[in-house]
């Protein structure tokens, strides 16, 4: 046998004993919330370029545990978009100004463990949002609902905001809510709600 068939056969056995190589995508497969309107806007069709590095594609990657709105609950009619960023994952979701009151988005996490945990909101901002949008953190000790003006910048990287400490009990007994309630003439917008752990 010639020596280079012996190469030949010898790499066709290396090639078959190792595994194959996949590349990997850094972003998640995440898929529209089926009950959302879908998005009117081209890629890239964005009202603020600068802010665009500020997305966050993959909610993994944040701190904590983070509920994107595709896992959300949806009440009433809500339209996907990414005209304005940021936002996590594929985009944000708001209620059309339309309405109002008999719309909501409920974010509830599976807690790993029971403790107090810093919650967050994320969403993008502009003079077409909402002033007052009312959001209720369902936790251990009660409830408490807080308003939101959506349109001042969130002090975490231009994307989340603090809404407060609570105890809650491990698992998904606990919950966040984004209403339209008492917003008239202006965007409610939903996207992500991160629950960070800082202690019992």
């Amino acid at each position: 046998m010639k020596p280079t068939s012996i190469l030949t056969i010898l790499l066709a056995c290396l090639s078959i004993s190792q595994p194959p190589i996949h590349s990997s995508d850094p972003t998640p497969q995440l898929k529209p919330h089926p009950d959302a309107v879908a998005n009117t806007h081209a890629p890239g069709e964005v009202d603020k370029p600068e802010l665009v590095p500020f997305i966050v594609p993959d909610p993994t990657k944040l701190n904590g545990i983070v509920v994107d709105e595709t896992q959300a609950r949806l009440v009433g009619t809500w339209q996907y978009s990414t005209h304005t960023p940021p936002y996590v994952g594929l985009g944000y979701l708001h209620d059309q100004k339309q309405g109002k009151g008999e719309k909501a988005v409920i974010f509830t996490p599976d807690l790993p463990k029971s403790g107090r945990y810093e919650v967050r909101m994320s969403h993008c901002y502009n003079i077409r949002r909402s002033t007052n949008t009312p959001v209720t953190i369902h936790h251990a000790a009660g409830e408490k609902t807080i308003r939101i003006n959506q349109q001042q910048i969130p002090p975490h990287d231009k994307l989340f905001r603090t809404l407060g400490t609570y105890h809650f009990v491990k698992g998904k007994s606990g919950w966040v809510k984004i209403s339209n309630a008492g917003t008239d003439g202006k965007y409610v917008i939903a996207d992500a709600i991160q629950f960070i752990y800082v202690g019992e």
